[in-house]
C-alpha cells in the first residue's frame, strides 16, 4: 500500500518524555480522580464525539472536510489480543496536536481549538473537554493505550504508551480520517470486552449523543444508543434513572439531583428546557462571575457549555440546558445578551426555577437542606431581580426570637401572621453569628413586649433587607437604629422622666466621647444591660460599617452611633453620682467599650480599656466590708 507517510514510516520511532511530572499525575488519574472503572469509556465516547462535533464545526466554512460520510464512534472488541477500540472518523490530530494535546497532562485539546478561533467563532464554539484529563482515564483498565489519527490535511500518526513516564510517537499508515484509541486491558479488566457490559455502559453514559455509538463485534454492528438528544425523548419513555443518570453527566457531580423539570415549549417561540437543582453546592458557588451551569443548544447543535444570558447570577446553582430552534447557529454571546427572544427564555426559566422551590418549599425538610447549601445566593435575587422580589422573600428563611432552633425556619408570611395588632414593622436585627444576635441588648426591650424579631446573620443581609423594605404593607425595621418607629414601639412612660433627671449625665456623656458618639440618651429598649449603641435614624448600622471596613471601602454615610443608656442599671445610676472628671471619663469610657463589644465590633485601644475595668474592679472591691476569719 503506498501512502504519503511511506517517507516518515521508514524512519525510527522517536521517544519522548511527557511534559509534566506524569507519573505522579497519571496516577492521581487512574487511583484518585474517577472513582469507577467505567468511567474511562465515558470519558473516551465523549471525546469521540467532540472530535465529530469539531469536524463538523469546520465544515461549516469548509463543507468538503465532511465528504460523504456519516459521523459515528465505533467500539471494536478483540478476545484473543486483549484490546478493546474506540474509534472515530472525526476531526483527527496531526502529529504536532498530539505531542501537545496527548504529550502535555492536563492540556486540553478542546480548549486548544478554542483559543486558535477568532471573533464570533470562538464564542460560538464551546465543547465539553475542558480538562485534559478524560483521555487518561483509558490507563484506569489498560497497560498499554495505542493511538491511531490522521487529520484531512496531514500524515497519519501512531502515539503509544504504557502509562509510565514516556510515550513513543512515529508514522502510521492509516488511511482514513478519524482518531482510533486501542486499549490493550489488563487481566483483571477483561470485563470491559464483554459485548452486554459496553452496551450497558454505552446506555448509561452516552445514550443522548447524537453521534451513533456503533459496537461491532465479529461481522456484527449494532448501534447501542439512542443517537438521539436526551432532552427530545417524550418524557413518557423517561424514567427518574434516566434523568439522574443524564444529570451526573452535565454536571459531573457523584450525587443525584434534588428535582429537575423538563419542558417543552412551542407557539411563538420553540425550545425545549431541562432544569435541575443539585443537592450539594460547587466549589465556586460564591463567585458572583462564574457563568452558572446552563448549557445551550441551536436545534440540537452544541453552542454553549456555560451560558450567563440565560438564568441570573442568583440561580447560578441551577443545572441544565436549553435547546431552541429559534437563535440562529452562529449566535455569539453579545447577540445573546441583546437578543428578545433569548430574553423570553431567560424570563421563563427563571419562573420555571421559582416554581420548582416553590414545589420544595412544600416539603419543609427538604427545603432546609436547600437552604443550609445555596440559601445565601437566592437572597441575591432580592438585589439583583426587583421584579421577582417577592416571589423570592417568600422563599427566604430566618432565624427569629420566637424560635429556638439554629436552622433558619420562619418565613416573612409567619411572621406577619404572628404579628401583635398595634405592631407598625417587621422588626430584624443582624449580626456576626447568631449567638451574638440571640444575646444582644437590643432585644431586650422587644422580649420584655412579646414582640418577635427576626435574626440576620450572613453578611449580605444587610443589602436584602435595604432592598427588600416591606413586605405585605408591612416595613422592616432594624432594631440597632433608632428610627421613630422602632423607638415608638419600645417606648415606656419612664424615659421622660429619666431624660430630665439624667439630663446633666447624658450632657457629660457627650462631652466625654466627643468623637465616638453623637450623643447620650436613656434607652427605653434596654432592660439588664447597661448601655448600648444604635445608629442614627438615617445612619448606617455599625454592622454595615464594618462590613465596608472589612472590604477595604470607604464608608460615605459613616456617621457616629447614639449612646443609649439604662437609667436602671447600677452602673449608669454610679454615673449619675460621680462628680470626679476623670472617674466620670473612666466609666463612661467602659461603658462605651463595652456596648461596642456586644455589638461585635473592635476596640480602638483594648490595653486602656483593660486598666479602666481593672481600675473599676479594684475600686469596687476597696469598697466591700473586710471579712474578719475567727
Amino acid at each position: 500500500m503506498t501512502t504519503e507517510t511511506e517517507p516518515a514510516a521508514a524512519q525510527k520511532p522517536q521517544i519522548k518524555e511527557f511534559q509534566a511530572e506524569t507519573k505522579q499525575v497519571l496516577r492521581l488519574v487512574i487511583h484518585s480522580l474517577y472513582s469507577h472503572k467505567e468511567i474511562f469509556l465515558r470519558e473516551l465516547i465523549s471525546n469521540a464525539s467532540d472530535a465529530c462535533e469539531k469536524l463538523r464545526f469546520e465544515a461549516i466554512a469548509q463543507p468538503d472536510l465532511m465528504g460523504g460520510d456519516s459521523l459515528n464512534v465505533t467500539l471494536t472488541t478483540d478476545a484473543s489480543a486483549g484490546t478493546l477500540s474506540v474509534k472515530d472518523n472525526g476531526i483527527g490530530m496531526s502529529e504536532a496536536e498530539i505531542i501537545d494535546n496527548l504529550g502535555t497532562i492536563a492540556r486540553s485539546g478542546t480548549k486548544k481549538f478554542l483559543e486558535t478561533l477568532s471573533g464570533d467563532s470562538a464564542k460560538d464554539a464551546q465543547l465539553i473537554g475542558q480538562f485534559g484529563v478524560g483521555f487518561y482515564s483509558a490507563f484506569i483498565v489498560a497497560d498499554k493505550v495505542t493511538v491511531l489519527t490522521k487529520r484531512s490535511d496531514a500524515p497519519a500518526v501512531r502515539w503509544e504508551s504504557d502509562g509510565e513516564g514516556q510515550y513513543q510517537i512515529e508514522a502510521a499508515d492509516k488511511t482514513d480520517r478519524g482518531t482510533e484509541v486501542i486499549l490493550h486491558l489488563r487481566d483483571e479488566d477483561k470485563e470491559f470486552l464483554e459485548a452486554a457490559r459496553l452496551r450497558q455502559l454505552v446506555r448509561k453514559y452516552s445514550d443522548h449523543l447524537s453521534i451513533p455509538v456503533v459496537l461491532k463485534t465479529g461481522d456484527e454492528s449494532e448501534t447501542v444508543n439512542q443517537a438521539k438528544a436526551f432532552w427530545t425523548r417524550p418524557k413518557s419513555e423517561l424514567m427518574d434513572e434516566d434523568y439522574q443518570a443524564f444529570y451526573k453527566h452535565i454536571s459531573h457531580d457523584s450525587e443525584d439531583a434534588r428535582v429537575w423539570a423538563h419542558n417543552k415549549v412551542e407557539g411563538n417561540i420553540e425550545y425545549t428546557s431541562l432544569l435541575y437543582l443539585p443537592k450539594r453546592a460547587p466549589f465556586d458557588l460564591f463567585d458572583r462571575d462564574q457563568k452558572g451551569g446552563m448549557q445551550l443548544y441551536v436545534k440540537r447543535v452544541f453552542i454553549m457549555d456555560r451560558a450567563a444570558e440565560l438564568l441570573p447570577p442568583y440561580l447560578r446553582f441551577m443545572r441544565g440546558l436549553v435547546d431552541s430552534s429559534d437563535l440562529p447557529l452562529n449566535v455569539s454571546r453579545e447577540l445573546l445578551q441583546n437578543n428578545r427572544t433569548v430574553e423570553k427564555i431567560k424570563a421563563a426559566l427563571v419562573k420555571r426555577s421559582l416554581d420548582m422551590l416553590d414545589e420544595l418549599a412544600a416539603k419543609p425538610a427538604e427545603y432546609a437542606e436547600f437552604w443550609k447549601t445555596f440559601g445565601m445566593v437566592l437572597k441575591e435575587g432580592i438585589i439583583d431581580d426587583p421584579a421577582n422580589k417577592i416571589r423570592i422573600a417568600k422563599l427566604l428563611r430566618f432565624n427569629s426570637t420566637a424560635e429556638s432552633s439554629d436552622a433558619p425556619g420562619v418565613t416573612l408570611e409567619a411572621y406577619v401572621s404572628r404579628m401583635k395588632s398595634d405592631q407598625k414593622a417587621i422588626y430584624y436585627l443582624t449580626a456576626d453569628t447568631l449567638a451574638a444576635a440571640r444575646n444582644s441588648p437590643h432585644l431586650e426591650g422587644f422580649r420584655a413586649k412579646g414582640m418577635e424579631v427576626l435574626l440576620l446573620t450572613d453578611r449580605i443581609d444587610e443589602w436584602v433587607a435595604a432592598h427588600l423594605h416591606e413586605f405585605e404593607g408591612k416595613t422592616l425595621a432594624n432594631v440597632a437604629s433608632s428610627a421613630a418607629d422602632v423607638a415608638s414601639a419600645i417606648e415606656t412612660p419612664e424615659k421622660a422622666a429619666a431624660e430630665t433627671e439624667f439630663k446633666d449625665t447624658l450632657d457629660r456623656l457627650g462631652k466625654s466621647l466627643a468623637g465616638k458618639i453623637a450623643s447620650a440618651q436613656v434607652s427605653a429598649r434596654l432592660t439588664d444591660s447597661p448601655a448600648v449603641l444604635v445608629a442614627g435614624e438615617f445612619g448606617m448600622s455599625l454592622r454595615m460599617g464594618r462590613i465596608l471596613k472589612q472590604a477595604g471601602q470607604d464608608n460615605p454615610f459613616a456617621t457616629p452611633p447614639i449612646l443609649e443608656v439604662n437609667s436602671k442599671h447600677p452602673i449608669v445610676a454610679r454615673l449619675k453620682d460621680t462628680a470626679d472628671e476623670t472617674a466620670f471619663s473612666d466609666l463612661a469610657h467602659v461603658l462605651y467599650d463595652q456596648a461596642m463589644l456586644a455589638e461585635g465590633g473592635e476596640l480602638d485601644d483594648p490595653a486602656t480599656f483593660v486598666r479602666r475595668v481593672n481600675r473599676l474592679i479594684v475600686e469596687g472591691l476597696g469598697a466591700q466590708p473586710k471579712i474578719i476569719l475567727s
